[in-house]
């Protein structure tokens, strides 16, 4: 029996829900931008509108030290592509169990860049949601939460992952 299966069901379930959630915090705005389907993005400003996805933020959300740096990329073809990539790729594999290392450390990279963009945080001298759910993929990655509430169990058994153990 592996250490991930000592864990108390409902450690399991927490890990799993959390997971879950995660990916639909990702996934969300990746429709949204991608649709224009009026909560963050209006109709008629999705990306297959041929709106950039990032401009709004980088335009009129950041400040701070930083603010320069993440204002020149506003309106960026890379930048929208590999934000929306991000997006995708990290929600899909937070929802489905796969890959969730690789998608929790890429997820975090990219909160904490949201972080960056907005600093100082507008309630609070440094720590916000970005800090926080962060972290919170930390946990995922450390309890190896794709196991849990998804198919993470069989996508480790997979030859793909048992030749490439970073996949998981």
């Amino acid at each position: 029996m592996k250490a991930d299966d000592q864990r108390p069901r409902s450690d399991m379930f927490v890990w799993g829900a959390l997971r879950l959630m995660m990916g639909w915090i990702f996934l969300w705005p990746f429709l949204d931008k991608l649709f224009g389907l009026g909560f963050a993005t209006e109709r008629g400003s999705a990306w297959i509108d041929g709106a950039s996805p990032t401009s709004g933020f980088f335009e009129f959300a950041t400040r701070g030290p930083f603010k320069d740096v993440f204002q020149s990329m506003a309106g960026s073809t890379m930048a929208d592509w590999l934000f929306m990539i991000g997006l995708l790729g990290v929600g899909l594999a937070l929802l489905l169990g796969c890959g969730v290392r690789i998608a929790s450390v890429t997820g975090a990279i990219l909160l904490v860049l949201m972080w960056l963009a907005a600093l100082w945080p507008e309630h609070n001298p440094f720590l916000d949601d970005h800090l926080i759910y962060a972290f919170v993929l930390v946990g995922l990655y450390v309890t190896n939460a794709g196991r849990y509430l998804g198919f993470g169990r069989r996508w480790a058994e997979s030859a793909l992952v048992s030749r490439n153990p970073f996949l998981r």
